[in-house]
C-alpha cells in the first residue's frame, strides 16, 4: 500500500515502501513513469528500504491543478517534501535514467541534504548533453550478431530518423535495443511500461526553462556527497562517454560500466548491478572499474 505526503503546491503524492535496511530514496525516469517499473531493483532490497515516490501525475500520486508543474525544476521541492516527510536529516539518493536530471537539480539546491547520489543510466539533459539518434544507432549496431538484430535494426533507425512513427508493434520489435537480455523478463518489463507513463507530463519534463547547464555546473562542483555514475555497456541512451560526463560534473565521483548491460541494468545481471551498487553505498572500497 503506498503512504503519502503533500507537495508544498498541495498536490497529494505517492511512495512506496519495499525492503529492509536503511532508506534509499528512488527517483523513477521515463521520464514520469510511475516507479512499479522499478522493482526491487535487482534483489537490491535484501539490503535497503528503497522508498519509491511515484511522481506527480503517475501512478497512485495525485494530477497537479497546474501541468506547468512537470517541468523537471518544478519538481525539485516534491523531492525535499518527501525527505521532510520521511523525517531524514539527508538521504542517500538513486535516479535512473531521466530521474538523474531531477537528481542533479536537487543536489545542486540542496547539497547538504544528500549523502550519497547514484545515477544509474543517466542522460545528463539538465547539464545541455542529450543522447543523439547516432548514439542510440551506434550502440544498437553492437547487437548485430543477435538473431533478432535483422528485423528490428531497420525499424528503430526509422524511428530515431522521423521516418516513421513508432507504434506498439514496432517497440515490440526493437525493445531489445534498451535491454542488455531481450528475454522473457525484458519483453514483459517493456511491455507494461507504456501503461505505467504520463504522457502529458512527459513531453511538459524537459520544457524550456528546466535547465540552465552552465549554473548546474556550477553549482554541483560545491557537492562534496560521494557520487557513482553507473553506465550500460550497450546502452544507446547514454552511451558510457555521454553518462562519464555526468560523473565529470562532481568533485567527488565514481564512475562504472556494467558490462553487458542496457538501460535497465538490475534487469540485466542483478547480482552486478546490486553488488556494485551496495558497496558504494556502504562506503567500500570500490572494485576497479569494469570498462571505461
Amino acid at each position: 500500500m503506498p503512504s503519502f505526503f503533500t507537495a508544498p503546491d498541495g498536490t497529494r503524492l505517492a511512495h512506496h515502501a519495499r525492503g529492509e535496511g536503511d532508506p534509499l530514496v528512488v527517483l523513477p525516469g521515463g521520464p514520469m513513469q510511475a516507479s512499479v517499473y522499478l522493482g526491487d531493483l535487482g534483489g537490491l532490497t535484501a539490503h535497503r528500504r528503497l522508498v519509491l515516490p511515484d511522481p506527480r501525475g503517475t501512478g497512485d500520486s495525485a494530477i497537479p491543478a497546474d501541468p506547468a508543474t512537470y517541468r523537471c525544476d518544478r519538481q525539485i521541492e516534491d523531492v525535499e517534501a518527501l525527505r521532510v516527510h520521511l523525517g531524514l536529516e539527508r538521504m542517500d539518493l538513486l535516479a535512473h535514467s531521466a530521474g538523474g536530471s531531477l537528481a542533479m537539480l536537487y543536489a545542486a539546491r540542496y547539497p547538504h541534504r544528500v549523502a550519497r547520489l547514484v545515477l544509474v543510466t543517466v542522460i545528463p539533459w539538465a547539464l545541455g548533453r542529450p543522447a543523439t539518434g547516432e548514439d542510440r544507432l551506434a550502440a544498437a549496431r553492437l547487437r548485430e550478431d543477435e538473431p533478432w538484430f535483422a528485423a528490428a535494426f531497420p525499424v528503430f533507425e526509422a524511428w530515431l530518423t522521423g521516418a516513421r512513427e513508432a507504434g506498439d508493434d514496432d517497440f515490440a520489435v526493437f525493445g531489445g535495443f534498451f535491454y542488455g537480455r531481450w528475454d522473457d523478463t525484458a519483453r514483459a518489463h517493456a511491455a507494461a511500461m507504456d501503461e505505467q507513463a504520463n504522457a502529458e507530463a512527459e513531453e511538459r519534463f524537459h520544457g524550456p526553462g528546466a535547465y540552465d547547464p552552465p549554473a548546474l555546473r556550477a553549482a554541483l562542483g560545491h557537492v562534496t556527497a560521494p557520487v557513482l555514475v553507473l553506465a550500460g555497456e550497450v546502452d544507446g541512451g547514454p552511451r558510457p562517454e555521454l553518462a562519464r560526463s555526468a560523473a565529470d560534473a562532481f568533485p567527488n565521483a565514481e564512475f562504472d560500466v556494467q558490462p553487458g548491460a542496457g538501460h535497465y541494468p538490475w534487469l540485466d545481471d542483478p547480482e552486478w548491478f546490486v553488488r556494485r551498487t551496495v558497496a558504494f553505498l556502504d562506503g567500500a572500497d570500490s572494485p576497479p572499474p569494469s570498462a571505461g
